[in-house]
């Protein structure tokens, strides 16, 4: 029997089925680090797959958001999600609303705040996400 690769053991702790299309979206989704929309993996798969159709990959990217492998994410100034893995890294960024560039955030700014909301509410915590939208020093320059 062949030996299963990390996606499949994934995929399989997830009881997620492996299929061709699954594995495509998901080596696209591992290709970004940020989020990216449903047409633009569409776009992407189609280079290889034209048979792929948009709901076929909306169905994907539900099994995967529902199974946690991937976060549903709102991309700022236009009304289309955008999907990214969970890589379970602790992350926060900056997001400009005008050209999506998106910044780290190094410092955590939410240590003493989730201490807080812990103690204040005796709700078990598990990890938070910050998203800071405004305008980035590019696009200020710009619009002056």
């Amino acid at each position: 029997m062949p030996q299963q690769s990390n996606k499949q053991k994934l995929f399989a702790s997830k009881g997620i089925k492996s299929t061709k299309q699954r594995n495509m979206v998901f080596d696209i989704l591992e290709e970004f680090e940020t989020p990216v929309s449903v047409e633009q993996i569409h776009l992407k798969l189609s280079e290889v797959d034209s048979t792929v159709n948009m709901s076929t990959v909306y169905r994907i990217l539900e099994v995967f958001v529902n199974k946690g492998l991937v976060l549903k994410t709102n991309i700022m100034g236009t009304n289309s999600a955008g999907f990214i893995l969970n890589r379970l890294e602790h992350k926060h960024q900056l997001v400009c609303l005008k050209c999506n560039k998106i910044v780290p955030i190094n410092k955590c700014p939410l240590n003493k705040l989730e201490q807080l909301m812990r103690e204040e509410t005796d709700f078990e915590i598990m990890g938070h996400k910050l998203e800071v939208f405004g305008y980035c020093p590019d696009c200020k320059e710009r619009d002056k």
